[in-house]
């Protein structure tokens, strides 16, 4: 397998920490290389500049693979400078070059700081899942996040509460299950996926007293493709799906809205759950929380939502290379 490329992120947050520490656990057993400017490391990161992401398979065993990148400012712990913002933008854009190439298996994306980009780079997305999914032509992404505990999608993700029954539409929910479907054959082994739907109101709508979503939109596209053959339970109450009883019986969740997903997630591996986008023709992971600016440059960056994604990432890309 060819390894992993593993984005800088913002240099000025714990990114560079949390690489070099995810590489002292992981070293030659899950080989990765990361892609960034090697003086925003931590001082006493062993690393050695590569020139082909294969060199990361040989290097890995005594030093972080690094692909240079050059950046153009320093990094300071916690001052996010505008002026590298091109540079981090760019990288996420040759990972995926790289990626896409097939010299490197998947792709896992160290945290970015939007508003860094957005006054450095006059970033026109909401975020990385977007712009990867421009970089990749594709239409519709979905947002997954995962632990072993838990597969849970959000339906729909960063908006106010008060727009999630507008936004809901059958065909969002139809394309959110489909791509879940796929991703969860393709990329998780799972030969015949059973997903959980949540309902939008308390206890499902209950028969229409509690709202009327459940029964014009999420009922119709649940039937539909359960006469397709996907193996559907739901509309359910979303206060009984995530007991742990529950969890057995379905290999995802896809929930209707941002908390509904991810409160369940976060609650039950707070430290270990990984963002996973489905929908890509490459595989893409990441840890699931930001630069965490209150702790950049001090060491206590926990690394451990790192690992989980790295670790994530390579199971995936060994279930699509092998299906």
């Amino acid at each position: 397998m060819p390894p992993i490329a593993l984005t800088c992120g913002e240099p000025a947050g714990v990114g560079p920490e949390i690489a070099v520490k995810a590489w002292r656990a992981l070293g030659p057993q899950l080989p990765f290389f990361w892609i960034g400017d090697p003086s925003h490391l931590p001082a006493e990161a062993p690393h050695k500049v590569i020139v082909d992401p294969a060199d990361a398979l040989h290097v890995a065993a005594t030093a972080m693979p690094v692909l240079a990148h050059d950046f153009p400012a320093r990094a300071l712990p916690a001052w996010p400078d505008p002026a590298n913002a091109p540079a981090v933008v760019r990288v996420i854009a040759r990972a995926v070059e790289l990626v896409q190439a097939g010299k490197a298996s998947a792709l896992c994306t160290g945290p970015i700081h939007k508003k860094a980009l957005m006054d450095g780079a006059g970033f026109a997305h909401p975020g990385h899942t977007e712009y990867l999914a421009a970089l990749a032509e594709v239409d519709r992404v979905v947002m997954m996040l995962a632990s072993d505990l838990l597969r849970v999608v959000p339906a729909t993700i960063h908006i106010p509460i008060a727009g999630v029954p507008a936004a809901l539409t059958r065909e969002l929910l139809y394309d959110t299950l489909q791509i879940t479907h796929a991703a969860l054959r393709r990329d998780f082994g799972v030969d015949v996926p059973r997903i959980a739907i949540a309902g939008l109101n308390p206890h499902a709508g209950e028969g229409g007293a509690m709202g009327r979503e459940e029964i014009e939109t999420v009922i119709p596209v649940v039937e539909a493709l359960k006469a397709e053959g996907m193996a559907l339970v739901g509309p359910l109450s979303a206060d009984t799906m995530f007991h742990e009883a529950a969890r057995q019986r379905y290999d995802a969740a896809v929930a209707m809205y941002h908390d509904q997903a991810l409160i369940p997630i976060k609650t039950l591996d707070f430290a270990g759950g990984v963002n996973v986008t489905l929908g890509l023709p490459f595989i893409r992971t990441s840890p699931d929380h930001g630069t965490a600016f209150d702790i950049a440059g001090t060491g206590r960056a926990d690394a451990t939502s790192l690992i989980a994604a790295l670790r994530m990432a390579d199971g995936m890309a060994r279930a699509r290379a092998a299906r």
